[in-house]
């Protein structure tokens, strides 16, 4: 199944946390089910390395909910909870060096994934970590623009209602 989210391509923590999207039908979870778990692992070319099983999606769900503390509220403890469940081994191979994710239990691998992205994402610019500024919309982006001015998970979609708003405000 191809996966339904209006917002993809995002860093891994983004993608997690826009799991959760708006709709004409409120708010929607893509991990509500395994199914919707499968569909974002392999989204993200996860699912050869961990189980689509209730016990990994248990372990994403607590994952999402403590990234979403971290970057909404600065709540770190949670993330730092999530990241004491694995580490980065380093190496040098024929190939040149390599890290490695070890996480002894693999159902805490993709959200472990994640959780060291937002780090990632955090060293390289915090402050381009956001959330779209559409009222209604709950979707995260990492802004690449040039200036970090971008204020809308898409033009397309919630840059056009917000320019369509104002300009129906100004008319009437």
């Amino acid at each position: 199944m191809a996966d339904p989210r209006p917002h993809l391509g995002e860093p891994l923590a983004l993608d997690l946390l826009n799991t959760r999207w708006m709709s004409g039908d409120g708010l929607q979870d893509l991990l509500t089910n395994v199914e919707g778990l499968h569909i974002w692992l392999r989204t993200n070319n996860l699912h050869d390395r961990c189980g689509a099983d209730e016990q990994t999606r248990e372990a994403l769900l607590a994952a999402r909910d403590a990234i979403y503390r971290a970057v909404k509220e600065a709540q770190i403890d949670d993330i730092n909870t999530l990241l004491s469940r694995g580490a980065i081994r380093r190496s040098l191979t024929d190939d040149g060096p390599r890290d490695t994710a070890e996480v002894p239990e693999s159902c805490w691998l993709p959200g472990w994934l994640a959780a060291d992205n937002l780090l990632a994402l955090l060293t390289e610019s915090p402050s381009r970590i956001k959330q779209c500024a559409h009222p209604q919309c709950v979707l995260f982006f990492y802004d690449t623009s040039k200036n970090g001015a971008r204020r809308w998970h898409s033009m397309a979609t919630c840059g056009n209602r917000a320019k369509a708003a104002r300009h129906y405000a100004k008319n009437t």
